[in-house]
């Protein structure tokens, strides 16, 4: 008789995530095989990474983030903000937190049905051609472009990933448009190795890009259309650090089961 785990399913933007209280230790992944497992959309329970809440001296709780391809991963926008949601459904916090996550530590507020989640800040970034390279959690190469609507995503997005320059760690690529109400971005995700409806820290990304290509200064508030909804992304910007960087959007709990 195998263990059985309870878990959760929240989704951010359609960013979709397996939760396990793991204050008891009730989970110890031993191999990546179980976590993909779990992760894959047919097999078993579907979505685009797994979180572990756990306990920690310095902070409300521990996230630890594992891709759908079962290795543990850099750090997650919109999985922070769904763990947030969660830590409050599990009574650990209410409308605040700070927790620590792969990249340190994160403070959120919970706003209706909405996490607003501060990210690290950004003191570098560079050019590769026309595209901006940035580390917002995780690495992220960001091209403005147009017609991202009809975009080969998949296929674009691998090519980056996996040329020469940023194998074998790759690299998370977005492509950003502007429109009539901000800007509109698709992201091919390393780990999940496709594109996914939502990625917070793309999303984060390609807000700076835009800045830093548009020359603006300030505090600035960029929205950011992805497939799966709506994301808002603030900061300040002094010459090319960028700092108080929160990242905005739904965070909703789905449904519940045992594995």
């Amino acid at each position: 008789m195998h263990e059985k785990i309870k878990f959760y399913k929240y989704q951010g933007a359609g960013n979709d995530f397996i939760l396990i209280d793991n204050r008891q230790h009730v989970f110890e992944p031993q191999n990546s095989a179980l976590v993909k497992k779990m992760c894959d959309r047919k097999f078993g329970i579907g979505a685009d990474g797994l979180m572990l809440l756990q306990e920690t001296d310095e902070a409300d709780f521990e996230m630890i983030y594992f891709n759908a391809n079962g290795l543990q991963a850099s750090m997650c926008g919109n999985g922070g903000r769904c763990i947030v949601a969660f830590a409050r459904d599990l009574k650990i916090i209410e409308h605040r937190t700070d927790f620590l996550a792969v990249d340190g530590l994160h403070f959120a507020q919970i706003k209706g049905n909405e996490v607003a989640l501060s990210m690290i800040d950004v003191l570098e970034y560079r050019r590769d051609s026309d595209a901006y390279i940035l580390q917002t959690g995780s690495p992220h190469y960001v091209k403005i472009t147009t017609d991202v609507e009809n975009l080969d995503v998949y296929n674009a997005g691998r090519k980056i990933r996996y040329s020469q320059t940023y194998s074998p760690e790759g690299i998370n690529v977005n492509f950003v448009e502007q429109e009539q109400a901000g800007y509109f971005v698709r992201t091919y995700e390393r780990g999940v190795e496709n594109e996914t409806l939502a990625c917070g820290t793309g999303a984060t990304a390609a807000a700076i890009s835009i800045a830093i290509n548009e020359n603006r200064t300030g505090t600035i508030e960029i929205p950011i259309r992805v497939l799966g909804g709506q994301l808002q992304v603030s900061f300040e910007r002094d010459e090319n650090s960028f700092t108080k960087v929160i990242l905005q959007g739904p965070a909703e709990y789905v449904f519940e089961g045992t594995y």
